[in-house]
């Protein structure tokens, strides 16, 4: 059987660490539905054995990666996915790993950086689908089902993110109706230009 995915990288000898914290990269896979007349968003969380809450993918960060490219191999191992990765992160979190959550020791503390990423291709097998199940759900059935609070942080603002974003292209797409409609031909760079470049008669 030839394996059409690289096998997943195992043990920590290349983890990142600052302090006593251990870094983390992950990210909220998503993909835009578009209808006639509205957009829908779904995000990608994956279950593990034994239990009935979901995560997103993420993972340790390794010395010799950057945290984007932690992000998407994180992605790609757990769940399978390919995207484009928002560079810009959604914010950086402190946590306890899931074996030291009752600990009062400085083990197990982490640093996790999340990301989102827009999915273009969604494989048929990947290094670890025999642990980790994907499910396509609403933005609210992720709140709902995320396992810890600081992940429901993370999806809160990659939805305000993607409403500002949204935001700005009916904007863009009103000024260049506007525009079209008062007999100008050239695009403009950014709304502030388009305003000096034409002014629509009321």
């Amino acid at each position: 059987m030839i394996m059409s995915y690289l096998p997943a990288r195992k043990g920590r000898h290349r983890q990142r660490y600052e302090g006593n914290l251990r870094l983390v990269a992950g990210c909220i896979p998503y993909r835009v539905e578009k209808d006639v007349e509205d957009s829908r968003i779904s995000v990608l969380m994956i279950s593990t054995p034994n239990r009935d809450d979901l995560v997103f993918p993420k993972g340790g960060w390794e010395d010799d990666e950057t945290v984007n490219e932690a992000a998407c191999r994180e992605a790609l191992e757990e769940a399978g996915v390919k995207g484009i990765l928002d560079e810009e992160p959604l914010g950086a979190w402190e946590f306890r790993s899931k074996s030291k959550q009752n600990s009062c020791s400085l083990e197990g503390g982490c640093r996790g950086y999340m990301f989102a990423l827009e999915l273009t291709e969604e494989l048929d097998s990947w290094a670890e689908q025999s642990t980790y199940k994907r499910q396509w759900v609403s933005p609210e059935e992720a709140y709902k089902l995320c396992r810890y609070d600081w992940m429901r942080e993370a999806l809160e603002k990659h939805l305000r993110r993607m409403e500002r974003k949204s935001n700005i292209e009916k904007a863009e797409k009103l000024v260049e109706h506007q525009m079209f409609s008062a007999g100008c031909s050239t695009k403009p760079a950014n709304l502030e230009e388009s305003f000096s470049k034409c002014i629509v008669q009321g």
